[in-house]
């Protein structure tokens, strides 16, 4: 898993040994669900599943307060997940608040600051579709400076192979990591199924690993998928919160 922080780490040795030493730990695995926050199909299963999820709620929305509270309630980690322009697609399909390149930069980084303000609990950010929005220079520098002062890490769900979100944070200094595997970008059984089964595969040669689902549409689908395999996930790696693969 790639995971990036800007930092200065100093080593010191004391009485002649290391403060390192070589130790084998447990595998982590984050799964991120996006799309909380309007009453979405799937979303009171998926909190109700017994391991810790890191739950994506979209500002501005019918239920963001309350998916969000639910969600801290039961011991998942919040996150925004910020609704940001894409290359294709309706503007309709953003919801309110959305992220888009014609902004001036005073309305974005107004929508980012209220964003991160309607959304209890979070202590992160994800973006929604914004594959033309993560590609912006101007667009994702003030995003991510909102981010940083708000003590928030963004992860980059890479909706684009374009994105800027690793330069700028990494300028930044904003904490910050990436998707590796979408679990359900094709709404069938069968597919969730191959993806959860490549999450499986992955974690044996891969540390930590984050993957990322939704409620929506396909929810319901989602949960039945996680519910069969989070027991094998258990069996190869410990599930955790996002924040817990930051150094």
């Amino acid at each position: 898993m790639r995971v990036f922080v800007c930092a200065l780490v100093l080593l010191v040795g004391w009485g002649g040994m290391t403060t390192a030493w070589a130790g084998e730990s447990k595998k982590e695995l984050a799964i991120v669900i996006d799309d909380f926050g309007n009453d979405m199909g799937g979303t009171d299963a998926m909190l109700e599943l017994p391991v810790s999820l890191t739950v994506a709620v979209m500002p501005f929305m019918p239920t963001t307060a309350e998916d969000a509270e639910r969600a801290y309630y039961l011991g998942h980690e919040v996150i925004v997940h910020m609704p940001m322009e894409p290359m294709k697609g309706k503007r309709s399909w953003l919801g309110p608040g959305a992220i888009t390149t014609d902004l001036s930069d005073e309305e974005i980084r107004k929508r980012v600051h209220d964003a991160i303000h309607a959304v209890p609990h979070a202590v992160g950010m994800n973006h929604h579709m914004g594959s033309k929005a993560t590609a912006s220079e101007r667009v994702m520098r003030i995003v991510l400076e909102e981010c940083k002062n708000h003590g928030l890490y963004y992860l980059d769900s890479k909706t684009t192979g374009s994105s800027v979100i690793p330069e700028l944070a990494t300028e930044l200094g904003v904490p910050y990591l990436e998707n590796e595997i979408f679990l359900d970008h094709v709404y069938s059984i069968e597919h969730m199924k191959k993806q959860a089964k490549r999450v499986e595969e992955e974690l044996v040669e891969e540390k930590d690993l984050i993957a990322i689902g939704h409620v929506g549409i396909a929810g319901e689908k989602m949960v039945s998928v996680l519910s069969e395999f989070i027991p094998i996930f258990k069996s190869k790696a410990e599930i955790v919160p996002l924040s817990d693969l930051l150094p």
